[in-house]
């Protein structure tokens, strides 16, 4: 049997950052940004990497430094970008991730694509908090399309609730903290103590 080919990384970065105040993508870690971060770890692991943005982001200078797909649909949140880069590539899965998970690391990302289930939508791990789906460190197969266009005419736009209503693998993590994200000051802070011990 023909072994799968390796999926696209996408980095979502088209956030607008209300809650945290700034650019989450811009936000540095160790001399680096998130988003170079993100980029560089999902670099290490698959050979074409892009980044998701809207528009207006499109010329900012560190988004500017990588292969874009810019956002095609409006009002969906995370989905507008895999949407768009499915519309990119339609034949291609998708491992996206969120450019504000400071805790990603090499093995996580590695584990994921080593336990990947190419016979269902998504492969997914579940939250270390919750036990729920973690969308924004998920493999999206090509065969994943025609169920988010149908969530999304339902209404449905966030992508944990598709995953939960749809026949996703999900993974414990090897690294319980590696998903743990950054949406607010108070998080940043959090965070930052957290790597700096």
């Amino acid at each position: 049997m023909k072994a799968a080919s390796k999926p696209k990384g996408l980095v979502l970065s088209g956030g607008q950052s209300r809650r945290m105040g700034r650019d989450k993508a811009l936000l540095k870690q160790d001399g680096m940004s998130q988003l170079r971060r993100a980029v560089k770890l999902l670099r290490e692991h698959l050979d074409e990497v892009f980044v998701s943005v809207r528009a207006e982001q499109s010329g900012e200078t560190e988004r500017a430094r990588f292969p874009q797909i810019v956002d095609r649909y409006s009002g969906l949140g995370p989905v507008a970008g895999i949407l768009s880069a499915m519309d990119f590539d339609e034949s291609a899965a998708w491992l996206v991730v969120a450019c504000d998970l400071p805790k990603l690391d090499a093995n996580t990302i590695h584990y994921l694509l080593q336990h990947r289930a190419t016979s269902q939508p998504f492969t997914a791990y579940k939250s270390s908090v919750d036990g729920l789906p973690e969308p924004l460190c998920t493999i999206y197969e090509a065969s994943s399309r025609g169920i988010i266009d149908n969530f999304v005419t339902q209404g449905m736009h966030c992508p944990r609730k598709m995953l939960i209503c749809s026949d996703t693998l999900l993974l414990d993590q090897p690294n319980p903290q590696a998903l743990d994200n950054v949406n607010t000051p108070d998080d940043l802070l959090r965070t930052t103590a957290g790597l700096a011990s």
